[in-house]
């Protein structure tokens, strides 16, 4: 079990189970139209595997976790991290410094540097697939939703039908917007983590290597059997 010190997205858990049934986000890249307006806004970082590359954007409009995360990258902190955590139909979480030459089996997802970082919320900014967002500790524990000052995951999720968003909208007591709507329809992703945790970048380039992470072999902590190590640069700014 993961403990209150861990950062997680678990308390969604029992809203993910329940969400997991239909077929995954697909693997095309952000729409075109979609891209030239992500592009205007932004930072991009490269983020290295043995899976391939992934390129994302960091959003002006969450300034904090832009900076802190443009800070670390040029720092080489995530070079030779881990992707410690990955559940199919889900997302990718990385960013741990812990996981660097860590033991086989163990379980990670408590380091990070002595900080975090306030809340950034935007109407806009939601989890269709690619999207980088921070990890946190739970509610009971973090009722400000701080993130954490380096763990991050990418969402990969589903593509919805417009009656599955229904469903979904019924059992979080909450409401899609269009944005919302159009994008998990679409592109798919993970609506239930909206506006819980800070979103702060997309992936516009390498979704398909996402699904490629989420579908590898695990242990019991959802950390793969093999290492999956990353390097992150910064590419322009």
């Amino acid at each position: 079990m993961w403990t209150k010190k861990s950062l997680f997205l678990g308390i969604f858990a029992g809203i993910f189970a329940c969400s997991c049934s239909s077929k995954v986000a697909n693997n095309s890249s952000v729409t075109e139209k979609e891209n030239e307006k992500i592009v205007e806004k932004t930072t991009m970082v490269v983020i290295s595997t043995d899976f391939g590359e992934m390129k994302a954007v960091l959003y002006n409009e969450t300034p904090l976790h832009k900076e802190n995360f443009i800070k670390l990258a040029e720092e080489r902190y995530f070079d030779g991290t881990l992707f410690h955590r990955v559940i199919d139909g889900f997302m990718i979480q990385g960013g741990d410094p812990d996981s660097k030459n860590a033991k086989k089996g163990q379980m990670l997802g408590q380091g990070g540097p002595d900080y975090t970082i306030a809340a950034e919320f935007k109407q806009e900014l939601i989890h269709r697939k690619g999207a980088l967002a921070a990890a946190r500790m739970a509610d009971q524990v973090n009722p400000k939703k701080e993130s954490s000052g380096s763990q991050f995951y990418i969402a990969q999720g589903k593509v919805y039908t417009k009656d599955e968003l229904n469903n979904l909208a019924a059992r979080m007591g909450k409401q899609f917007n269009q944005t919302q709507i159009e994008a998990y329809t679409t592109v798919g992703g993970v609506p239930f983590l909206d506006y819980e945790y800070t979103v702060f970048g997309q992936v516009i380039e390498g979704l398909e290597v996402i699904d490629k992470i989420a579908a590898v072999q695990k242990d019991r902590y959802d950390r793969p059997t093999e290492d999956i190590k990353m390097t992150i640069k910064v590419v322009e700014q």
